[in-house]
Order: structure tokens, then C-alpha cells, then sequence
């Protein structure tokens, strides 16, 4: 997992006339847990960009006021009109004890499926799992070369050295999918073998004739 360092300073003030005037000075309150005690902070928004418009998953490390934590991202709320960060809880990354994140999916090699004129559908973008962070890759990668047409890969048939997937186990993660055009070459492929069967009757049943 990439790793990234944000600076933020402790909250001194907690309450809403105070979380209104950070957001003001273009600030986003922080809360911390999953540590010895939960830490309330902000940072400028600023911090954020490189974590947060990006479908990567960092582990961050997080300077308050000289305090050093390692963490990761558990839930951000976004303005619902401006679309800037309203908020962010981060989940503190603690040796040999795991954590509940997602991580994004990236299809490796070109499906049999797809070849044949189908189409890659990719319904789930991001992996929900658990484990230690130690053992988390920066993204799933599936191998769907053998994906022929209609066959896609369900979560059951994933497994991860020391991750436990959460999501539900027939939840598909990709398919391929038939096209118009391939089911259009695929109608017309057996057309095609029909008159062959056809033509194949219609000359053992003239040399019997004969």
C-alpha cells in the first residue's frame, strides 16, 4: 500500500460554531480512533488532495502538533453542492491489528470473452476486505483472460494471502457480456452451419438416388 504524510494541528475547541469557522479558513476537521484514545484534529484542505481525488488507498502517516500516527481513511463526507471535504475519520493502523478498508480493482489480461467480441462489464470498482495493513497491495489485480462470453468472477472465487473479503461471496465482480454484434456473428455462425447440415442431406440424399 502507498504511503503518504499530512500535517494537522490538535483541536483545542470542539462544537459547531467552531467546526464552522475551520471550514471557513479552508480547514477540515479530523477525527482519529481505533488508538488508545480518539484524537480530534484538523488540517488544510490542501492535505488532502493527493488522498482523497484518487481511486489509490493510502496508509497516511499523520503529524499533530509532533504526535506521529499511522492511519488510514474510514469515512469522508463531501459538501453536497460544492463538492469540497466537509470531513474525514481516519482509523488508526495499530501492529497486528486489522482493519475494514476497500480496495480498487484492476483487471489483468484480455478475456477470451472480450476477443470474441463481448463485452468487460466491472461491477464492483473497489474490494471491501480485512486484514492487516501490512498484507493490503496497493489494488486487486484478477486475471480474466479465461472469461468467455457470459462467465464472469464472483467474490467466492477470489482469494487474497491473509485477507478476508467481506463482501458476499456470489456478488459478481466482473462478466463479460454479450454484444449485438457478437450475438449477431453468433446467430449467423449457426445459419451458416444449418445450411451446411443442409447441403451435406441434400447430397447423400442425391447420391442415393443416383
Amino acid at each position: 500500500m502507498k504511503s503518504i504524510d499530512i500535517k494537522g494541528t490538535l483541536r483545542t475547541e470542539l462544537g459547531k460554531k467552531a467546526t464552522k469557522n475551520l471550514r471557513k479558513e479552508g480547514m477540515v476537521p479530523c477525527n482519529l480512533y481505533g488508538g488508545d484514545k480518539n484524537v480530534n484534529f484538523y488540517a488544510h484542505e490542501n492535505e488532502f488532495k493527493k488522498i482523497v481525488y484518487t481511486p489509490d488507498v493510502f496508509e497516511i502517516n499523520i503529524d499533530i502538533d509532533g504526535a506521529k500516527h499511522k492511519a488510514i481513511i474510514q469515512e469522508l463526507q463531501f459538501h453536497p453542492v460544492k463538492d469540497n471535504i466537509m470531513h474525514i475519520d481516519f482509523i488508526e493502523v495499530v501492529d497486528n491489528k486489522p482493519v475494514k478498508t476497500a480496495l480498487p480493482v484492476k483487471l489483468v489480461g484480455a478475456a477470451k470473452g472480450v476477443l470474441d467480441g463481448g463485452r468487460m462489464v466491472l461491477n464492483l470498482r473497489r474490494l471491501k476486505v480485512k486484514g492487516l495493513v501490512s498484507d493490503m497491495p496497493e489494488v486487486f489485480e484478477i486475471n480474466v483472460e479465461h472469461l468467455v462470453i457470459g462467465k464472469g468472477i464472483k467474490i467466492g472465487d477470489l482469494n487474497f494471502k491473509n485477507l478476508e473479503l467481506l463482501d458476499p461471496a456470489n456478488s459478481i465482480v466482473c462478466a463479460v457480456k454479450v454484444t449485438r454484434v457478437a450475438r449477431s456473428e453468433s446467430a449467423s455462425a449457426e445459419e451458416d452451419a444449418e445450411e451446411g447440415a443442409e447441403g451435406t442431406e441434400g447430397d447423400t440424399a442425391d447420391k442415393t438416388e443416383e
